[in-house]
């Protein structure tokens, strides 16, 4: 399947991932549909992509004629049958946990077309778990999307040993349309190349939190100032949500079995008080606005 063949695509999870790729497909030329069983998700999502428009408008990155142009190819539902049935290509965007992405390839694979390419947002999840319910393997691969969506440009394209060459070309291609730069990895892992790496930097930072040697403020200070990272480890927790972490690492200790793999007693512990971070207001760091804070 060639990528002329793309013209629909659908994207599942309204959430802080889905609607901005939904946006970015929709600013790409392409029919687009965010879907969601939650009504109020998708009213949250459209409030904040017309409101990160109008931010672009005044900034000149976009004219007017551009955004009302994206805005009409871009419909939101909560009807998940009736967004899949002409899908050329999904892209999944969901909880972390393994049980629902499985169940929802399931009914992808039963409400899309068979040319349909199924993908998957997910970093932590490799993408033959979820292959390995459907009817087309190798039309399945990882499509993973940096925070925020609309500013990050990368976006790593993974393969299984079932994935066909054609599906890597087309989402290959899908990311040049949508001007992302799509990084092809032919050999799954968990977490990919950018996250692994990113995950190292941040389970030592929890650990040095963990230990006393300093605390969450001193150590985003001295990644910030001394590796020249925008943003600490704790402050990229706050912005993806402690919830979201904690998934992750819950993922990555039942594949691994290794303790060091655990989720973090910090972590679990701003999940138990629903301190999840930029979402909730709080985190390891307070927030009266959307902005982050600087520190």
């Amino acid at each position: 399947m060639g990528i002329e063949k793309i013209e629909r695509i659908l994207v599942v999870g309204a959430g802080q991932m889905g609607h901005q790729i939904a946006m970015l497909c929709a600013l790409g030329g392409y029919t687009t549909t965010l879907q969601d069983v939650d009504q109020a998700a998708l009213q949250k999502a459209e409030t904040s992509l017309h409101k990160r428009m109008d931010e672009w408008r005044i900034k000149e990155k976009l004219t007017v004629v551009e955004i009302d142009a994206a805005f009409a190819r871009l419909t939101f539902t909560s009807s998940l049958e009736a967004a899949a049935k002409d899908a050329d290509l999904v892209i999944e965007a969901i909880i972390e946990k393994l049980d629902v992405k499985r169940e929802l390839f399931r009914d992808l694979d039963r409400l899309t077309p068979g040319h349909a390419i199924l993908a998957s947002n997910s970093s932590t999840i490799v993408n033959s778990l979820l292959a390995a319910v459907t009817s087309r393997p190798e039309q399945v691969c990882n499509m993973h999307f940096f925070f925020p969506p609309l500013v990050m440009d990368c976006v790593e394209i993974v393969m299984s040993d079932k994935t066909s060459e054609a599906t890597a070309a087309t989402v290959m291609a899908v990311c040049e349309q949508i001007n992302r730069e799509g990084m092809l990895l032919r050999q799954e892992i968990s977490g990919f190349v950018a996250n692994r790496i990113l995950g190292a930097i941040n389970r030592e930072a929890i650990n040095l939190y963990e230990k006393g040697i300093a605390d969450f403020k001193t150590i985003d200070h001295i990644v910030k100032k001394s590796l020249g990272h925008p943003l600490g480890p704790f402050q990229l927790i706050d912005l993806s949500g402690a919830d979201v972490v904690n998934f992750v690492m819950e993922q990555q200790y039942a594949e691994t079995g290794r303790e060091e793999d655990k989720p973090a007693a910090c972590i679990r512990e701003k999940v138990d008080a629903g301190e999840l971070g930029r979402k909730t207001g709080k985190g390891f760091y307070s927030y009266d606005s959307e902005q982050l804070i600087k520190q």
